[in-house]
């Protein structure tokens, strides 16, 4: 395989494709706010540069990590890594991973100014699990603590720390929105890790698949959309806010998705990896607009 240019190769760490998903959670909690009326540009452009660098900080040190422990190897199914392919230095890359640190937190500073303390103690705790995901004595990833991350830091941090910075409060209903956010961004998770699940067996990453299985995996993937959903649908009941439902649109993309992860595996999970990306986004940007109306 040729080695693409400089720049191809620093996009193909940085992971554009997977920056919807921490951008989702920011946007609901930026419609929290709104209804507060307390919007700022400011504000709102530091919390996306934040989830934006953060994003890519746990990307590039997940194709470290990943490469110096055996987990990306030349029999992986997933897209082609930076450091497992020879294209960038180990060192390299965790360099990148640390200047994309200092922009989330340069940026991060400001909004610690704007929320006080818990933003801070939020913002310390998202660096060291991005950075400690697949990295450092007790990678997240490799000992079957991911799916929790996920849920916790693109569901949780994301949407409760954006609503903090801009309503300056986290109401009960900010809770259950993060939740929904955070299972429906799990299943991106999930199918990477039935697609990766051999490999990462061999690199003693003990995922939750690869502890309980492909089925388990394939079931896991369907009841994280599932509860996605069920959450929207509750919250709309419970707060009489009826545009919760409104992510609902997106439900019969979701079905689809279900049955098509259900019959593929291999490099035939890529797309459904992408697509299911692309339903996270549909189903936040839907939620977002429903939580403001």
């Amino acid at each position: 395989m040729d080695t693409p240019s400089l720049v191809r190769v620093w996009l193909a760490a940085a992971r554009p494709k997977t920056l919807s998903a921490a951008l989702g959670g920011v946007l609901v909690g930026t419609a929290f706010g709104a209804r507060h009326g307390r919007l700022t540009l400011a504000a709102v452009l530091a919390t996306f540069i934040v989830a934006i660098a953060l994003q890519i900080a746990a990307n590039l040190y997940n194709d470290y990590g990943d490469a110096v422990r055996g987990a990306d190897t030349h029999e992986r199914h997933g897209p082609t890594r930076a450091v497992a392919a020879g294209w960038l230095t180990p060192v390299a890359v965790r360099s990148g991973a640390l200047v994309a640190v200092v922009v989330a937190t340069l940026a991060g500073l400001y909004l610690v100014r704007l929320a006080g303390w818990p933003a801070l103690g939020l913002g310390v705790a998202a660096v060291v699990s991005a950075l400690g995901y697949t990295a450092g004595p007790m990678p997240l990833a490799y000992v079957g603590l991911g799916d929790l991350f996920v849920v916790a830091f693109f569901g949780g941090a994301a949407v409760c720390g954006t609503a903090l910075v801009h309503a300056g409060s986290v109401e009960r209903e900010v809770w259950l929105a993060s939740l929904a956010v955070g299972v429906v961004a799990n299943a991106i998770l999930v199918v990477n890790n039935v697609r990766d699940r051999d490999t990462d067996a061999r690199a003693r990453k003990r995922t939750l698949v690869v502890r309980f299985g492909e089925r388990f995996g394939r079931l896991e993937y369907a009841a994280m959309l599932a509860l996605g959903y069920a959450i929207a649908s509750a919250g709309a009941v419970a707060f009489e806010r009826p545009g919760w439902l409104l992510p609902l649109v997106t439900l019969p993309g979701a079905w689809l998705l279900v049955r098509r992860v259900q019959a593929r595996d291999g490099t035939a999970l890529n797309r459904d990896l992408e697509l299911t990306a692309m339903l996270g986004l549909a189903f936040n940007v839907t939620l977002a607009v429903g939580v403001s109306l």
